[in-house]
């Protein structure tokens, strides 16, 4: 697992159905190396701080392996890394194997694994097109949020060195797959909620269907 490009930028204006406002989604590589911090990367900042940013989404990682399919998703869309807005391009570290809690050491930092991401109306915007909220859902590819446990420097080229996560766990493919499902296995929300390092609105969301489907009698 390792590195393959650090994307930083600051926030701009962009413009989509009559409105303007700033977003932080364009990010660009930058060699050499650059400091992470408890909030983000140096030479990188987030807009609307309500929902990007934080000690729980310090920096973003999204998979270098879902740009095929993306490419062929979207023939003749500028796809480099950055592209979704990611911090982190990544190799060999995918949703199906990331756990909530997970921990790595990557340059002199250490990360964990917090949440998968959930689109909003400024990836339509960056992709001037109204399916791609619904098509990254359907997709699956999320990409995840790190919190910063330890500050220091990261590269492109660095190794992610696991260190170790937590039990039980929830990868962030099978949390994502309960969010975004019409149908969620209730099993699987009934182990989600007892993973200790969920966050309390995604453990809430996972106990208010529950009590749903122990209304309805399925379970």
């Amino acid at each position: 697992m390792r590195l393959l490009s650090v994307n930083v930028g600051l926030p701009r204006l962009l413009a989509w159905k009559g409105s303007t406002f700033k977003t932080g989604i364009f990010k660009k590589p930058v060699s050499g190396r650059v400091t992470l911090r408890t909030t983000n990367l140096d030479g990188d900042r987030q807009a609307d701080l309500s929902v990007h940013g934080g000690p729980n989404k310090a920096v973003y990682g999204y998979p270098s392996e879902h740009y095929e399919y993306w490419r062929a998703e979207l023939p003749g869309q500028p796809l480099d890394w950055g592209a979704f807005g990611e911090n982190l391009t990544t190799e060999g570290l995918l949703e199906t194997q990331a756990s909530v809690g997970d921990r790595y050491r990557v340059g002199s930092a250490v990360v964990m694994i917090r949440t998968p991401r959930l689109p909003c109306f400024k990836l339509a915007a960056k992709f001037q097109r109204d399916d791609i909220i619904e098509r990254f859902l359907r997709s699956g590819r999320s990409g995840f949020y790190f919190s910063v446990i330890e500050e220091g420097e990261v590269g492109a080229g660095d190794q992610f060195e696991f260190l170790g996560g937590e039990v039980p766990n929830l990868t962030i493919a099978e949390m994502f797959r309960l969010y975004a499902s019409g149908s969620p296995d209730p099993e699987s929300l009934q182990r989600a909620v007892q993973v200790k390092l969920l966050p309390e609105s995604w453990r809430e969301r996972f106990q208010a269907r529950i009590a749903a489907l122990q209304m309805a009698n399925l379970i």
